[in-house]
């Protein structure tokens, strides 16, 4: 068994000073933790993975395809593999734990 704590991972992650930590990953997925501070811009480009967000904390807006959405904490959002997606209109500081399927390259 493999355990994590939230607040842990949060304080790895801005202890790197990156958006994303990856914590996990096993042969069939990763999960990570995604965090963008409120007003801040997303940078992501399209995956090669299918995804899923579970949004941890804050609110915000994500655009997946042509589809828009409102997402805050309890949030589940799937994006297909090679779909242009962005978090925006991020009003509150936005904590996203994050699992690809396959593992990220």
């Amino acid at each position: 068994m493999k355990a994590f704590r939230l607040d842990e991972l949060e304080a790895e992650r801005a202890a790197n000073d990156g958006a994303y930590l990856q914590f996990l990953r096993e042969r069939n997925m990763s999960v990570g933790l995604y965090a963008l501070d409120a007003g801040s811009i997303d940078p992501q480009q399209p995956h090669a993975q299918d995804e899923v967000y579970l949004v941890v904390s804050g609110r915000a807006a994500i655009t997946v395809g042509v589809e828009t959405q409102s997402v805050a904490r309890g949030s589940v959002v799937y994006v297909p593999a090679g779909v242009p997606h962005k978090f925006h209109h991020i009003s509150e500081d936005l904590r996203v734990m994050v699992v690809f399927s396959p593992p990220e390259s």
